[in-house]
């Protein structure tokens, strides 16, 4: 990853200078796979009790 890629991701986040002191490259990353994933409507199916009983 570049810094001006890194620094475009930030961006994205929201997130500002000051932020970055508080915050390692691995958990911006981190953050924003998160970002990219709550879009995702693919968990429509939830365990239930027989489904931790059976595992």
């Amino acid at each position: 990853m570049t810094t001006p890629l890194f620094l475009l991701r930030c961006v994205q986040l929201g997130l500002s200078i000051r932020d970055l002191d508080l915050l390692t490259i691995g958990l911006v990353n981190d953050m924003f796979i998160e970002s990219r994933n709550d879009d995702y409507n693919g968990y429509s199916e939830v365990a239930g009790q027989a489904d931790y009983d059976a595992f």
